[in-house]
């Protein structure tokens, strides 16, 4: 056997070892569903149950970003022949996300039953909400991997956890309008250059909510249907939502619907949060024909910090989803030409809560990549 086939099996098992490690790994993505049972537990045995309902914050953007930064980083890529296939044939990658939707649900419900109990004082309450809806949030994030499947079971499982978070019309907007037109000034969900947050968050908020019905009516139109009918997916998510609201509301009373609203504002606020660091400043240039070019690795920011990359299963490999977005996140690939963040996700959704240091990260990294056509941030 020559040394170059010694070397090729040798790399090729090592790659597979560090794989099955990978794969077990993605288990961290589990622990925000048992973080708030366990911080009440902790809360519960000092006395300081109020100050450990906010752990969850602290935990996702305190404690999460200094151990990513000290566990670094990892641009490992599953081979296409060899391992991508087998990757995608095994249902524990998929069992993953769909009992991570089963275990939300859980969650909320117990979650406001907690509430109820009057175990917190009022601070000690809102952290509470804040905490489950940053769990909520992160949910958000296993729903984006769902939609984007062929299965039934998932479509309708990420259709699900959407509608536990009032925010039902990603399923059809992220889908058919964010993806065709990102990084482009039609894309509420991509952030301008020199555009901050706060300004950001609200177009978002509008923009998404009607586009997702505009883009509804305009499938239906299509195919012979008036929008407003059964076949719209969108009044049965939302009716979902509803009829939620109503249980808890009567299960609860009025501190049952703020709980729901409160956590479902907190989720979908984080996600938006997450869509403005994800394209900032990244333009698809426009072309002498007027049209945009293609979507290119280079239109997402990505980080390749391991901790957060399982945590989030791989969404920061953002530029490889958008390039096959139907891709499975355990074969999502590292692309050295795509532009990378300096921290974590966790780290940088704090670092966007304050626009003059946000500027002062980001903008020098937008700028080189439009050294010679500055216009193009005027885009």
């Amino acid at each position: 056997m020559s040394s170059e086939s010694i070397t090729f099996s040798t790399e090729a098992g090592r790659r597979r070892l560090l794989l099955t490690l990978k794969k077990y790994s993605y288990l961290i993505a589990m622990i925000p569903l048992v973080l708030p049972p366990l911080l009440l537990a902790v809360g519960e045995s000092t006395g300081l149950v109020n100050a450990f309902s906010w752990g969850v914050p602290v935990v996702v953007f305190g404690i999460i970003p200094l151990l990513d930064l000290m566990l670094g980083k990892d641009a490992l890529n599953p081979d296409e022949q060899s391992d991508v296939p087998r990757l995608n044939q095994e249902k524990y990658y998929r069992a993953v996300t769909l009992i991570w939707v089963v275990a939300y649900a859980a969650l909320l419900g117990w979650g406001v039953w907690v509430l109820a109990s009057g175990v917190f004082s009022l601070v000690g309450a809102l952290g509470w909400v804040v905490s489950i809806g940053i769990v909520g949030g992160l949910g958000i994030n296993v729903a984006h991997e769902l939609i984007h499947k062929d299965d039934k079971l998932e479509t309708w499982a990420g259709g699900f956890l959407l509608s536990m978070v009032c925010y039902a019309g990603f399923k059809v907007e992220h889908i058919r309008g964010h993806h065709v037109h990102v990084s482009t000034p039609e894309d509420a969900s991509s952030s301008r250059y020199n555009q901050s947050l706060y300004s950001f968050l609200p177009h978002a908020y509008v923009h998404n909510f009607l586009n997702a019905w505009k883009l509804e009516a305009e499938r239906l139109k299509r195919k012979g249907h008036a929008p407003v009918s059964w076949r719209n997916e969108l009044i049965w998510w939302y009716g979902i939502s509803a009829l939620l609201l109503v249980v808890f509301s009567v299960a609860f009373g009025w501190l049952g619907a703020l709980f729901f609203l409160g956590q479902s504002f907190i989720a979908f606020t984080l996600l938006e949060i997450v869509n403005y660091l994800e394209h900032y400043g990244l333009h698809r240039r426009k072309l002498e024909n007027g049209r945009y070019e293609r979507t290119t690795p280079e239109h997402s920011w990505n980080s390749n910090y391991f901790l957060t990359n399982v945590f989030l299963f791989q969404l920061q490999r953002h530029s490889d989803h958008h390039a096959y977005a139907k891709r499975r996140y355990q074969v999502l690939r590292h692309h050295e030409i795509a532009p990378q963040l300096p921290a974590g996700y966790a780290t940088m959704v704090v670092l966007a809560c304050f626009p003059p240091l946000w500027r002062k990260v980001m903008n020098p990294r937008v700028e080189a990549y439009y050294r010679g056509e500055e216009h193009q941030l005027q885009s």
